[in-house]
């Protein structure tokens, strides 16, 4: 036997591996003919593009995945791609189906075996792979007496108006459109897109295929029971019998929405999710493609009892994710679990035990639970919003969602520790009447939790069109290095930054839909007293803190100007501040603190009525200050316990309007 020296071993596997790059390479150029750009590309062996897969392997579709291409790649590019991959596939024996070219994304829907899939993941343009998944049904009248109480002469469910200026999609089940809830309401589309059920034996009893949908339409419009009893439902079959739908389809649902309205624009349109699935990156950029074209997306948080920012579409920024509560106004127990929560949920609505039509028979009623039930209450009240002002934008009325919404009915108890803060306590509501405004909306948008490492950091951005007026920061440790507003690629963001031996910071961004003009970042360096505004033309509307080298303690704090106007952001030694600056013609801002008494904790201090909270810093002469935070029109200053407590500063500002 001759011993080959393990260097020629690694010679040997070297060449093997050059080798096969140069097949792929060459195969490809008989294929397709010499085209530079996939012979540079092969040979040089590029990294693989990204993969992912559901963290659930029962929620996982082996064999058919969505191959998503970089953004702003045509048609022709995408078609190029997916014959690649055939031809490929073809001369080494395997068998590939295109299923799908997506219009909605850069990207298509391909049946192959995980041996192709390693292709896919090298192919040119290719930005990342991901695996099917099954999307689930999240089912398990004292609901409408929470919407809008009830009139005291009749006690009747009176809402403003009955939504009949807008048409919602709903992509659910089929439905029973017959029944008399919601007969003459529902356009069932000729669209279906569903997996085969579970099990040899499972009967597609017609009440059975119709039973969530059913009930969906009834909560949106039906006739004694709907919230929005004028609306007008498309009706898109995604989920099968079992509840049951996949990723790849409900994102050939969404392009089908997608082609309805570019042929006949309607507005303003309403797309209804009751379902959720894993994390889902294709299926966001799917919602996120719509939401660019004018639609407000509705969705249901989950009933997993866990973070919604693991499911999709919730997970979805631009979507209005939406958590389920019961009768008593708290978190709803669906089954062994319950409904989600975290900073991804926008809000709470009525999902325990709700009444609406049964599939059973045309006029039958039952009760069904779970979020699904919460973001159609949702969907109707955004119906009933929009008819009273058709030209909202989704910034603005997911802002008017959360103010007309009931504060602090939930006890936080019932969520973990750590997401405590980051969910709403807010369940949906609305008032008797309703009409256009000019009021300063502004809402918190919390970050997920930055790394453990000295300088890692946490963003928090504002939707599209909204204008970010503050930032904030808070750590349950203390370690933190402040925060600061920068512009990125054209929009704000929120910087937080964890301090050595910290257990990571949030960044908290104050995101409100006035002014309509646009506000700019002034930052001091670590050797100036502060940052302000030109006090000419700009008023000053949030101060943030950043201190890079040393754990923030005397970080700064909004100073008061002539009268009761914000002045600038005082920053303390080494302290870099950044003072956000809005047009002075548009709004009117004022200082307003509250200093601690004794060894508080916690110390808030609210605007008051008619004046909404832009800014929130937490000051203290001493170490231990966790951070602040907006709640509301609440400022919340936190200190460590037994350490000097923080002073909370508020900066609150009304329109001019």
């Amino acid at each position: 036997m001759v011993l080959v020296p393990p260097l020629v071993l690694l010679l040997l596997a070297a060449a093997v591996k050059v080798a096969a790059v140069e097949e792929l390479a060459e195969e490809l150029v008989l294929a397709l003919g010499a085209d530079d750009e996939v012979v540079a590309a092969i040979g040089a062996a590029p990294g693989h593009a990204a993969f992912h897969r559901a963290t659930k392997a029962s929620w996982r579709l082996p064999g058919r995945y969505v191959v998503v291409l970089r953004e702003g790649s045509g048609e022709a590019e995408v078609r190029g791609t997916a014959r690649r991959l055939q031809v490929w596939a073809a001369r080494h024996g395997y068998l590939t189906e295109l299923l799908h070219v997506f219009h909605l994304l850069p990207a298509f829907l391909v049946k192959m075996s995980s041996d192709v899939l390693d292709m896919a993941l090298k192919l040119p343009h290719v930005e990342y792979v991901e695996e099917d998944a099954y999307v689930f049904a999240q089912s398990i009248p004292w609901n409408l007496g929470r919407i809008v109480p009830p009139q005291p002469s009749s006690g009747a469910y009176s809402p403003p108006n009955k939504g009949d200026q807008v048409e919602i999609y709903l992509l659910d089940t089929s439905v029973q459109s017959t029944h008399r809830e919601i007969e003459g309401r529902v356009l069932v589309t000729d669209f279906e897109n569903v997996p085969e059920e579970d099990g040899t034996r499972f009967h597609r009893q017609a009440s059975k295929c119709d039973s969530h949908g059913t009930h969906m339409a009834g909560v949106l419009s039906g006739r004694d029971a709907g919230v929005a009893t004028g609306t007008n439902i498309h009706s898109l079959r995604v989920l099968n019998c079992q509840g049951k739908g996949t990723v790849s389809g409900t994102l050939i649902g969404l392009e089908f929405i997608k082609t309805t309205l570019e042929a006949q624009p309607y507005t303003p349109p309403v797309v209804l999710l009751p379902f959720a699935g894993a994390y889902s990156r294709a299926l966001n950029a799917g919602c996120r493609r719509l939401v660019q074209m004018g639609v407000v997306m509705v969705a249901a948080a989950g009933n997993y009892k866990d973070d919604a920012c693991l499911y999709s579409p919730a997970s979805e920024p631009e979507v209005i994710a939406v958590g389920a509560t019961n009768s008593e106004d708290q978190p709803a127990s669906i089954g062994t679990l319950g409904t989600n929560f975290g900073r991804c949920v926008d809000l709470f609505a009525p999902g325990d035990d709700i009444i609406g039509a049964s599939s059973d028979c045309s006029t039958c009623f039952t009760a069904q639970s779970g979020t699904s039930q919460a973001a159609a209450h949702v969907a109707g009240i955004a119906a009933m919003l929009l008819s009273a002002e058709p030209g909202l934008s989704l910034a603005e009325l997911r802002q008017r969602l959360l103010h007309f919404a009931t504060k602090n009915a939930i006890n936080p108890a019932w969520f973990p520790e750590e997401q405590r803060l980051q969910t709403p306590n807010s369940v949906a509501g609305l008032p008797n009447r309703l009409g256009a405004d000019e009021q300063l909306y502004c809402r918190s948008v919390w970050s997920a939790r930055s790394g453990l490492t000295r300088h890692a950091t946490a963003v928090a951005r504002c939707a599209g069109d909204e204008e970010m007026l503050s930032c904030s920061s808070f750590s349950r440790s203390g370690r933190r290095l402040g925060e600061h507003m920068e512009d990125k690629e054209g929009r704000k963001q929120c910087v937080a930054h964890n301090a050595f031996w910290g257990q990571g910071v949030y960044a908290i961004a104050r995101c409100c839909t006035w002014p309509k003009a646009e506000c700019r970042i002034n930052a001091s360096s670590q050797a100036a007293e502060g940052a302000g505004c030109s006090p000419q033309d700009h008023v000053l509307t949030g101060c943030s803190f950043h201190s890079p080298s040393a754990t923030l303690g005397d970080g700064g704090r909004p100073m008061p100007g002539p009268g009761t106007g914000p002045g600038h952001c005082a920053g303390g030694t080494g302290v870099m501040a950044h003072a956000s600056c809005c047009p002075a013609a548009t709004l009117e801002c004022r200082v307003k603190e509250h200093a601690p008494q004794g060894s508080a904790e916690k110390v808030t201090v609210s605007c008051d009525d008619g004046w909404t909270l832009t800014g929130c810093s937490a000051y203290s002469q001493g170490p231990g200050t966790l951070g602040s935070y907006a709640v509301d029109d609440a400022c919340v200053a936190v200190s460590a316990a037994g350490s000097q407590a923080a002073a909370a500063v508020a900066i609150c500002c009304r329109s001019r309007q």
